[in-house]
């Protein structure tokens, strides 16, 4: 700071007093600026040493961890991760968790078994059947099979009898002895069978016409489970990597299921008991397959990447398959499915539409609005076919059943709503079909809340 002026001589007294404030004020602000730098410097803490950075641990090997059913484990083996330099067990079956099937079902099931099957055709032969006016649900045709929403339903091909299978997403299979042939108050309760073989959703249930006595079923899962009449139990026959949400057999190979796993069809032949040939045929998984009734090296798929594929099994490679026909939707197709005659064949996609197309000529087909948006409480539509060939069966967020007719010329192709079956007793959305395969007027239609609504003939 500048040193104050020297007073001079010949200044006034208010000058000279003037010079005396200003030397005084200095002091003071000097004192003062002593005072914080002390005061400062006793309340500055101590310097902190420096962190030392850790030490490095070594190296450990990472461990992966992978769920029991990968490993090929039952729920109640070791739960013990494999050593790191060994590699993980290949899937393999596991006993499922409710292998026991009831003695006189079973019994039941043989017996209606082996009557001889109507001569091939007559279950069709109805041709003047009319779906739209021809059934009514009876208050005794209503029954809660499975607890939870159902996902597959399969009425058995029994000449003579009614039975319904039903699978929820909880991995229950129920049996519905509509005739109540069955006594057995231990195991069934009026008619009622329930059964727990799979861990995961039932995503499918197929039974071959020429083998009632073999009943197929699949989960999300991965689980492939065989309920043998014979031998009285469930049988998981192949585990499998990822979800199957598909099965099929072919019209006339009863020993050969083949099934959708992930992108992939594979095929499963019960007399190798091994999966005999694979092929990746999608982007994303596969839906529904469905083979033509008349020519057994043609088959349909649909898929959750938007299309769907006609195939020739007799071109089928490895690598690259080559397709015969593509359907691009622009959302998720949930089924295709060819008619009775194998003349047409019906895809439904969430993109609110059920398109028919001529097989003989796929460039001729028909686009039919259809509200499809089932949300993900219910489980999605799937038009199947009536008995006539000519008639397609959805269901209705009305509670309802949407029946289509479809008009096929040489020239043209056409469809529209021919009529909606409504009853009072139907109290669920019906989302999942299965038509009686002799009894013509039969129809099982399943909920989201496990009862399935069966329609009989008026």
């Amino acid at each position: 700071m500048a040193s104050s002026p020297v007073p001079e001589a010949g200044l006034t007294e208010y000058e000279r007093r003037r010079q005396e404030n200003i030397r005084r004020n200095d002091a003071i602000i000097a004192s003062l600026r002593r005072q914080a730098a002390e005061l400062s410097a006793s309340l500055r803490p101590a310097k902190r040493p420096k962190k030392q950075p850790p030490r490095a641990s070594p190296a450990s090997p990472v461990v992966l961890r992978r769920s029991l059913r990968t490993r090929g484990l039952p729920p109640s083996g070791s739960s013990d991760a494999p050593a790191a330099s060994s590699p993980p067990a290949p899937p393999t079956p596991t006993k499922p968790r409710d292998a026991r099937f009831s003695s006189s079902l079973a019994s039941s099931l043989r017996a209606a078994a082996e009557l001889s099957a109507p001569p091939e055709g007559e279950a069709r032969a109805a041709d003047g059947f009319d779906a739209g006016s021809g059934m009514v649900l009876r208050p005794a045709d209503v029954r809660r099979v499975v607890p939870e929403r159902i996902l597959s339903v399969r009425i058995l091909p029994l000449a003579d009898r009614t039975v319904v299978v039903a699978g929820n997403k909880v991995g229950h299979i129920g049996f519905w002895d509509v005739d109540g042939v069955v006594e057995d108050e231990e195991d069934g309760a009026d008619g009622m069978f329930e059964y727990f073989p799979h861990r995961g959703a039932v995503g499918s249930i197929v039974v071959h016409p020429a083998a009632p006595r073999k009943i197929y079923s699949c989960s999300y899962e991965g689980e492939i489970c065989l309920m043998d009449v014979e031998k009285e139990n469930f049988d998981m026959i192949q585990l499998c990597d990822y979800p199957v949400y598909s099965l099929c057999q072919a019209p006339k190979s009863p020993s050969c299921l083949y099934f959708g796993e992930g992108n992939e069809v594979k095929l499963f032949d019960e007399r190798a008991g091994k999966v005999s040939s694979a092929w990746n045929l999608h982007d994303n998984r596969i839906n529904s397959i469905d083979f033509h009734p008349e020519n057994p090296h043609l088959f349909a798929t649909s898929s959750t990447d938007r299309t769907a594929c006609v195939w020739d099994m007799r071109s089928m490679k490895k690598k690259g398959p080559e397709k015969l026909k593509v359907f691009e939707h622009s959302r998720s197709v949930q089924s295709a499915y060819f008619s009775p005659s194998g003349s047409m064949l019906a895809t439904t996609s969430l993109d609110d539409t059920v398109q028919i197309f001529n097989v003989d000529n796929f460039d001729a087909s028909y686009i039919m609005k259809h509200y499809n948006q089932t949300g993900r409480w219910l489980s999605t539509f799937k038009a199947i076919w009536s008995w006539n060939g000519t008639d397609l069966i959805i269901g209705n967020m009305k509670r309802a059943i949407d029946i289509i007719s479809v008009e096929l010329t040489e020239s043209s192709l056409s469809a529209s709503n021919k009529a909606s079956l409504q009853s009072e007793h139907m109290t669920a959305i019906p989302c999942r079909f299965s038509l009686h395969p002799y009894k013509v007027g039969h129809l099982a239609c399943a909920s989201s809340g496990g009862k399935v609504f069966l329609w009989t003939r008026a």
